[in-house]
């Protein structure tokens, strides 16, 4: 499961994609100096797993983690192959979530690519780009849906009349999510893997002084994610990578105590691309170590287990459960099985977020 990071070039994608994976992308000040898309493996910041370490005390600790891919600078004409167009359109294609950064900052230093800041009009570029592709992607399914309903199957009719009906409000100048869709819909809207359907968080990159006091900007990329129910995460890119300069934990937590915030942006950022995904934890502890383990929400258990090796999902017999509260209240495993407080489940048990889990199996 990834997420892609776009924008606009010089909007700051590089500078925060730096932040979050470590990983360093040529970041200069320069459109299409992110050609090939740098995948970063981004650890998902969770307080859950510090307070397991702390009870059990294991040799190691893993966190979840979640895949974000920067994708070159989108530019005017790149459905129609301008600046690095088609394999922008192809990177995005194969990821599940937009991060869509926004420049919310006026620096003389860094050239704006349209000339003027205007993260409306930003977003606007981007979407008409990922819109006339998908037409393309949507005319093609009409023609063919057009050849069944021949065949007068009420199915086909439906089929047809939807995308038709999609396809005249994409040419409206919106976006597929926004599309009002049954379960009928969806089925058929999902098969063509259109880029405006896909589930966009709109992160501001704003300055310093924004990041405490907010700017006339945030407060229309708001008002307009809420009419797409889309998410927002305003931060500074240019902070976060002076955090990421620090080396040790301490000094980062006195930077950001000096700018009166209580963590790093990019946390909140990764908890609702993780959220996005529709992604959640559950956690294995024992002395060897403690690891959080990233699944879909509404996996089963032999699903779940088969994250850990596809061993256990064949031959899962049962999953031992504790409730992650449980385990902290009680303070051990030991302790939590005397309460009768753990479960076990059988094949058909839905995993909850946190949960705390041991896997019977035979192969």
């Amino acid at each position: 499961m990834k997420c892609g990071i776009v924008g606009l070039p010089n909007v700051g994608k590089s500078t925060l994609f730096n932040c979050l994976s470590n990983a360093k992308a040529q970041s200069a000040n320069y459109p299409f100096c992110t050609i090939e898309p740098n995948l970063g493996t981004v650890s998902v910041p969770d307080h859950r797993l510090f307070e397991l370490e702390k009870l059990v005390n294991p040799e190691r600790v893993l966190p979840a983690v979640v895949e974000i891919v920067d994708i070159a600078g989108l530019v005017k004409g790149a459905s129609k192959g301008e600046g690095l167009g088609n394999q922008f359109l192809a990177n995005i294609r194969e990821c599940e979530a937009i991060i869509h950064v926004l420049r919310c900052f006026e620096n003389g230093n860094i050239v704006h690519v349209e000339g003027s800041v205007d993260p409306l009009r930003d977003k606007e570029i981007i979407d008409i780009e990922l819109q006339l592709k998908d037409m393309e992607a949507i005319g093609k399914a009409v023609e063919k849906a057009k050849k069944f309903i021949k065949s007068g199957k009420k199915e086909d009719v439906l089929t047809y009349e939807t995308l038709q009906n999609l396809q005249k409000f994409v040419e409206d100048g919106k976006n597929a999510r926004e599309f009002p869709m049954d379960d009928f819909a969806q089925s058929v809207i999902s098969e063509i893997q259109l880029l405006t359907n896909k589930p966009v968080l709109y992160v501001c990159n704003v300055d310093e002084n924004s990041i405490k006091n907010g700017n006339e900007w945030i407060a229309k990329i708001e008002e307009m994610a809420a009419k797409e129910n889309a998410e927002v995460v305003v931060l500074a890119a240019q902070i976060e990578a002076d955090i990421n300069e620090l080396e040790t934990f301490e000094e980062r937590q006195m930077f950001l105590e000096e700018l009166g915030l209580e963590e790093p942006g990019v946390n909140r950022l990764i908890r609702k691309a993780y959220d996005l995904l529709k992604l959640q934890t559950y956690f294995t502890a024992g002395v060897k170590e403690v690891r959080a383990w990233t699944i879909g929400q509404g996996w089963t258990a032999p699903q779940a287990a088969g994250v850990i090796h596809t061993d256990f999902e064949k031959g899962f017999i049962r999953a031992e459960v504790i409730g992650y509260d449980d385990f902290v209240s009680y303070g051990s495993e030991a302790k939590v099985k005397e309460a009768g407080k753990m479960k076990v489940e059988g094949k058909e048990y839905i995993v909850k977020d946190g949960d705390v889990m041991h896997f019977r199996f035979n192969v």
